[in-house]
C-alpha cells in the first residue's frame, strides 16, 4: 500500500477515491504540517501532497528516499523545485482543471472591485468621517467598452476573457506563443506585443505561470508604460511583480489602482500597500470556495491514482 503524506488538512470528502488502496497521513488537530514535521515524516512516504505555499525543495526531496511522486494541491508549481524532481526521477503533477474557473472568476471579481472602488467604499462607509455621497467625488472607472490586456492567454486568461466579453469589454493578450485563429475569434482577441498591451490597456491581468524568466516581468519600466488610469490585475504568482516598483508607481498616482491576490512574500505583504486606498486586497482566494477546494482535491487525489494505476490521465509537469 502506497503512503501518501499531505501537508494541509484537506476534507475528507474531496479524498475518497485514495481510501482504500492507500494510507493517507494529513494534520488533524491544526491546519498543516510544519516543514520540520514533512523533513521527519517524507522518509516513509512514497507521495508528498505539498499546497501552493508548501515550498518542496532539494531537502525535503533528499530526505524522500521512496518519493516518487508530488501531487500539487495548486495549478501553480513554483512552489516545488521541478528541475531538482526530475534529476532525482519523481514525478510532478499540477491541478490545472478545477483551478481554471473560480481563478477567473475571482480575477474578475477583483477587476470590478477594483474599477468601481467597490472595497474603498465599503471601508469608508462604516467610519465616523464616512464617504462622499456626491456627484463626482471618489468616483470609480467604467469597464464597459473597455480594453482588457491579459498577459498569458491559456485556460486562466481564456476563462477570463470569455468574462470580460459578456460585460462588454474588448481583449488583447500577449502569450509565450500566439493562440490558434478559432480560439481568437471566440474572444474577439488580438494578439499584441507585450509593450503595446501595456501601453494601450486599461485593464491589465498578469496571468503567466511563474518561472524563472517570468520573475519581475512586471518592474518599474513596464509600470510607467501604463497609463495613469489602468487598473493592474494580479492572480498569478507574486513574484512576477516587483512589488516595491509596484508600490512606487500606485502612491505616485503613475497607474490608478491594482487589485492583487498574491504577494511577493506572502503571506507577508508590504505594509505601505496597506494604507493605500487605490489598492485591493486578497489572501490568495482565488479558488477559496468550499466547492472548489474539495473538487481541486478529487483532482490531485485522481492525479496520485492515475499515476499509479492508469485509471486516470495526469497533469505531469516534468
Amino acid at each position: 500500500m502506497k503512503r501518501v503524506l499531505i501537508t494541509y488538512r484537506l476534507k475528507p470528502e474531496g479524498l475518497t477515491v485514495l481510501n482504500d488502496k492507500y494510507e493517507l497521513t494529513l494534520p488533524k488537530d491544526r491546519s498543516f504540517f510544519s516543514r520540520e514535521e514533512v523533513l521527519e515524516l517524507i522518509p516513509e512516504y512514497d507521495v508528498l501532497v505539498p499546497n501552493f505555499s508548501f515550498f518542496t525543495d532539494k531537502e525535503i526531496m533528499d530526505r524522500g528516499v521512496n518519493l516518487e511522486l508530488i501531487s500539487n494541491f495548486g495549478v501553480g508549481f513554483n512552489n516545488i523545485d521541478v528541475d531538482y524532481a526530475t534529476r532525482k526521477g519523481i514525478v510532478v503533477t499540477n491541478i490545472p482543471k478545477t483551478t481554471r474557473e473560480p481563478t477567473a472568476e475571482f480575477a474578475f471579481a477583483l477587476l470590478l472591485g477594483a474599477a468601481r472602488r467597490i472595497g474603498y467604499y465599503d471601508r469608508k462607509i462604516r467610519t465616523p468621517q464616512g464617504v462622499s455621497w456626491g456627484t463626482y467625488t471618489d468616483a470609480g472607472l467604467p469597464v464597459f467598452g473597455k480594453t482588457l490586456g491579459i498577459i498569458g492567454m491559456g485556460r486562466i486568461g481564456q476563462s477570463l476573457a470569455r468574462r470580460a466579453v459578456a460585460s462588454g469589454m474588448n481583449i488583447i493578450y500577449n502569450n509565450r506563443n500566439r493562440l490558434a485563429e478559432d480560439i481568437e475569434k471566440q474572444y474577439s482577441a488580438r494578439f499584441v506585443s507585450k509593450d503595446e498591451l501595456l501601453k494601450t490597456a486599461d485593464f491589465i491581468s498578469l496571468n503567466a505561470p511563474s518561472t524563472p524568466e517570468t520573475y519581475h516581468m512586471i518592474g518599474e519600466k513596464e509600470f510607467y508604460m501604463m497609463k495613469q488610469t489602468a487598473v493592474f490585475i494580479n492572480t498569478a504568482r507574486g513574484d512576477m511583480v516587483d512589488e516595491k516598483a509596484m508600490l512606487k508607481a500606485l502612491k505616485e498616482n503613475r497607474i490608478w489602482a491594482a487589485a492583487l491576490d498574491v504577494f511577493e512574500n506572502e503571506p507577508h505583504i508590504l505594509p505601505e500597500l496597506l494604507e493605500l486606498d487605490n489598492v485591493l486586497l486578497a489572501p490568495h482566494a482565488g479558488t477559496k470556495t468550499l466547492e472548489d477546494r474539495i473538487a481541486m482535491s478529487v483532482e490531485m487525489a485522481q492525479n496520485i491514482v492515475g499515476f499509479y494505476e492508469g485509471t486516470y490521465p495526469i497533469s505531469r509537469v516534468n
